[in-house]
């Protein structure tokens, strides 16, 4: 009843009100979401000098790591459940496949140097621990994690086969030096994964330890550091890679940072439920340093001229490429796996992480990638892919005998070997996310729409018609 006589009351106020003026309600439209990416990024803390904390001798790398553990005794239970360290998932639940998944780098096949079973020696001298040489390795030891490799500032740290430190390395005056991780730190095996720099990532290279602006413009002009984007937390750093996830938890988005409409322009606001942020501002990859993006394994082991770049007698022949345009795939954040014992079909490329995605996917955007070719051994009358021993007693890079290499790795794995072998056409799929391009060089509407159809998107493979811009939409 008060309700109802309160609105009877305004009437005769507002009516007679009416009728000298009428009265103009206006609701300011709702401000966008401001982009202010730096409240984001975390504050670099302090350094803690440990010069004098650190009392010599040390004698192994274990001996350094029980040191740093008598400050630090919560890190190696935090460190032994992370990716760096198992290289192996939690059991994952995957669409058709009857049993959960496990998958990392322990025993994904890729399309470089194949796989490190049987060959862990040369492989884990990137793995953040000591002494994995062969299946027998105890994850469970705290005294095998390397601290160093994370943490050392001195510039003088290098690991060797097995993830040992390499022989001159002084312990004491690198354990002295340690800090927050650095590029360095992180570019020591993340710039050269596949065996050397810009081989396996065409936005991970050298080039990024001391990038200008139009390299990277968030590590050239804003100086950041890979765990500004890689935030970490108990050891646990943000971040997946697609050629050995089954999942994107613990992901990193632009987002993170940015507003999902951060354009003056709303036209270009309009694009980012489907185009990934990195299509318009990656242009290009592999910008100063040419990455390898085909890989022919039927070539090893002929007496041809050698060169890094071209043919190596080990690994056979190479191509590879500077400013390479990425491809482009729709990507809702994970990928399709080969797994080891998976039937392939030899008429067509097999692709080992193709990225799942449509354009009915609504969870799904338009993603720049590399796609890295190859030639690499099979078994023709199983007719699945190979997991050859290359390194090592019997391995092909010391016998160049691809039977026995074939059989050795085979045994390794689990998998039955039939002596026949041929070699056939592999993909890896790697998004682009790294080497974000100053806002002036980024992709105009024309790189993508023009009449002529000579733009950078094949429109016809992503699902529509043609250029959207003059088609419509969807086939």
């Amino acid at each position: 009843m008060q309700l109802s006589k309160y609105l009877w009351l305004m009437g005769l106020i507002l009516v007679p009100l009416t009728l000298i003026a009428p009265i103009v309600y206006f609701v300011p439209p709702a401000k966008a979401p401001v982009d202010a990416p730096w409240t984001h990024v975390p504050p670099h803390l302090p350094p803690t000098s440990h010069a004098d904390l650190i009392k010599g001798p040390l004698a192994d790398g274990p001996a350094v790591t029980k040191t740093c553990l008598t400050c630090h005794p919560q890190a190696a239970q935090e460190v032994l459940k992370t990716a760096h360290w198992r290289w192996e998932s939690e059991p994952i639940k995957v669409a058709g496949r009857a049993e959960p998944i496990t998958l990392g780098k322990k025993n994904v096949l890729n399309n470089f140097c194949i796989g490190i079973q049987s060959n862990w020696p040369p492989c884990t001298a990137c793995h953040a621990g000591y002494g994995w040489v062969d299946a027998t390795f105890d994850f469970s030891k705290a005294e095998n994690i390397d601290c160093l490799v994370c943490h050392d500032h001195s510039g003088t740290y290098v690991k060797a086969n097995g993830g040992f430190p390499a022989k001159g390395v002084d312990l004491v005056a690198v354990a002295k030096s340690v800090g927050a991780p650095t590029r360095e730190n992180c570019g020591g095996c993340h710039f050269r994964g596949g065996g050397g720099n810009a081989v396996k990532h065409g936005d991970l290279d050298e080039s990024l330890y001391h990038p200008s602006e139009r390299i990277d413009v968030h590590m050239g002009k804003y100086k950041f550091l890979c765990t500004d984007c890689h935030q970490t937390k108990n050891h646990v750093i943000k971040g997946r890679s697609t050629s050995v996830s089954l999942d994107d938890k613990n992901q990193i988005y632009c987002t993170d940072c940015h507003t999902q409409k951060p354009h003056n322009d709303e036209r270009i606001n309009a694009h980012t439920a489907t185009v990934a942020c990195q299509t318009c501002h990656i242009p290009a990859e592999a910008i100063k340093e040419a990455t390898k993006t085909h890989w022919d394994w039927s070539t090893a082991g002929q007496d041809l001229p050698e060169d890094t770049h071209t043919y190596l007698k080990i690994k056979g022949s190479f191509i590879y490429e500077k400013n390479l345009l990425p491809e482009y795939f729709w990507y809702s954040g994970t990928t399709d796996h080969y797994l080891l014992g998976d039937k392939i079909d030899q008429t067509k490329p097999t692709r080992l992480n193709f990225p799942h995605g449509d354009i009915y996917d609504v969870k799904a955007k338009i993603w720049p990638f590399k796609v890295h070719r190859a030639k690499q051994i099979y078994d023709t009358q199983y007719n699945y892919l190979i997991q050859p021993k290359t390194a090592g007693p019997g391995g092909f890079w010391t016998e160049f005998d691809w039977d026995k290499a074939a059989r050795l790795g085979s045994e390794a794995v689990g998998l039955a070997y039939s002596g026949h072998y041929g070699f056939v056409d592999t993909e890896m799929f790697w998004p682009t996310t790294h080497m974000v391009a100053p806002s002036e060089q980024a992709l105009q509407c024309v790189n993508c729409h023009n009449k002529n159809g000579q733009g950078r998107l094949n429109w016809l493979t992503l699902g529509y018609e043609g250029d959207p811009l003059y088609y419509g939409g969807r086939n």
